[in-house]
């Protein structure tokens, strides 16, 4: 059955795979990111913040990765 409320899977953004996801923390703050590590630049990409572990699944889920624990 077709369901309405499924999330759209976005693909990984061009450049990156599944194993470029990092999670980085602040120093100052301890505030969390979550996106894809461009090796290249050294910088986060995609970034978005980590406010508990669920945000951290919906990430890996709107991209269609499987989170390895």
């Amino acid at each position: 059955m077709f369901n309405i409320f499924s999330e759209k899977k976005i693909p990984i953004p061009q450049g990156f795979s599944e194993n470029d996801v990092k999670i980085e923390s602040s120093i100052c703050t301890g505030e969390k990111t979550i996106g894809f590590y461009d090796k290249h630049s050294k910088k986060l990409m995609f970034a978005e913040l980590v406010k508990s572990e669920s945000d951290i699944d919906k990430f890996y889920n709107k991209y269609g990765i499987e989170r390895k624990k």
